[in-house]
């Protein structure tokens, strides 16, 4: 853990007086907090902190308690040193959900940890259940430290995401090859996961476009994005070639239509402003190269094509979703409407 180490402000406005670790770089500590909604995260803080204490002494004992289906006495039992004194791993899930069993024990715990224990606390913030434990905590009650997990939701934090997976392997990637990657798999972080996973133990050396596009290339994502960008840039027949070939492919319209209108939300974010790059991706939540990618998308658009062009993207929707007997038709027809700069209702 680096001394710099933020301490950011706690809930309510209060200084947390614990220190606060990297979810990929976790540390053990008598309690550990994992708090926060992103499972990916928390699963692979929870992990690391085994192997780094399983490497320390082999004879970790390791065991798991549930917070929700807690029974008296379990978490000091399973804290507590054995005959022989080997370290223990204890991993608590659904703290969101703690028994008042489990509240009240844990609260006396924090009081009088185990020597040679780890207590891992797993918390999603789905509720606010467990919060006077979390503040317990956060005050520094127990001698620990606090693991964030925070959502993973908008594409630059997507982005952010799979470029750590490979920097912390230490392996290259092209910034452009990151962005297909990402693209591929929008919607799912446990696969993108996965799929970074993959990228880094398979090849050898730097990782380019063609790479990715040799292992993800059927992924209907980007499929989806090579329809909305060749439609977008005004290349009619290639538009309609791709989309046929995706449609074909197994394609489903819905996700076709998803990254087009995505595509187009993002340029009417960007449109008609001259803020530096930097500043507008800041203040949208965006990366620079999402801001230059749609100033680029957005030349020889005029501010009613992309109103009508956003239009249609909402009619096909609508109709690939059940407002149409016909979503292949809905499809092939907004794409027409975009490339072309056809009026809508064409």
């Amino acid at each position: 853990m680096p001394p710099s180490a933020r301490r950011p402000a706690a809930r309510g406005g209060a200084k947390s007086a614990i220190r606060q670790l990297s979810w990929r770089s976790p540390e053990p500590a008598p309690i550990v907090l994992v708090a926060g909604p992103e499972e990916v995260c928390a699963e692979r803080a929870i992990a690391s902190l085994r192997d780094y204490l399983k490497a320390e002494d082999p004879s970790l004992e390791v065991s798991d308690v549930r917070a929700d289906d807690y029974a008296a006495g379990t978490l000091l039992g399973m804290a507590s040193p054995s005959l022989f004194g080997e370290p223990r791993l204890v991993r608590v899930a659904g703290v969101e959900k703690c028994s008042d069993a489990f509240l009240t024990e844990a609260l006396a715990y924090l009081e009088n940890p185990q020597e040679g224990a780890t207590v891992v606390l797993r918390h999603t913030g789905a509720s606010v259940r467990g919060k006077k434990l979390l503040d317990a905590i956060r005050a520094g009650t127990g001698g620990g430290v606090e693991i964030a997990v925070p959502a993973i939701k908008r594409d630059s934090d997507r982005f952010d995401f799979a470029a750590g997976e490979f920097s912390a392997a230490g392996k290259r990637i092209a910034p452009s090859a990151l962005r297909t990657l990402v693209s591929a798999f929008a919607d799912d972080l446990t696969e993108l996961a996965a799929a970074c996973q993959q990228l880094i133990s398979d090849v050898p050396g730097d990782i380019g476009d063609q790479v990715v596009e040799r292992y993800y290339g059927g992924r209907v994502e980007t499929t989806a994005f090579a329809v909305a960008d060749t439609a977008i840039a005004g290349r009619y027949g290639e538009a309609l070639l791709t989309l046929r070939h995706a449609l074909s492919s197994g394609a489903d319209p819905v996700p076709l239509v998803a990254a087009i209108a995505s595509k187009l939300r993002t340029m009417a974010r960007v449109a008609g402003t001259r803020e530096p790059s930097s500043a507008l991706a800041a203040r949208l939540g965006m990366k620079d190269w999402q801001v230059d990618r749609a100033k680029r998308d957005l030349v020889g658009w005029s501010e009613s094509a992309l109103a009508t062009a956003i239009q249609a993207a909402a009619r096909a929707d609508a109709e690939v979703k059940g407002a149409s007997r016909d979503p292949v038709f809905a499809v092939e027809r907004l794409v027409t409407v975009i490339a072309t700069r056809a009026p809508y209702g064409s």
